[in-house]
């Protein structure tokens, strides 16, 4: 029997090459978190700039004008 060592119990396996599913699996992750990166960015961009735009913007708006509720009889005969 073979006396067991740390190099004949545990073998070392060698890295299996990259197969293509694998490999398009990784550059579409690649892609996805750029794009959802770039989101961020924007929503964080679009959101200063409403925030500032609303800061800006007067509080006091001029009261809405009221509708004259006119009625015109109908007359039928």
């Amino acid at each position: 029997m073979a006396k067991l060592t740390k190099t004949t119990l545990f073998k070392a396996l060698d890295p299996q090459p990259e197969t293509a599913m694998d490999k398009t699996t990784r550059v579409v992750r690649e892609i996805i978190d750029e794009e959802a990166q770039q989101r961020q960015v924007k929503i964080a961009r679009l959101r200063t700039a409403r925030l500032e735009r609303e800061a800006n913007t007067p509080t006091d708006a001029p009261p809405a004008k009221k509708k004259k509720d006119v009625s015109k009889a109908v007359t039928r005969g």
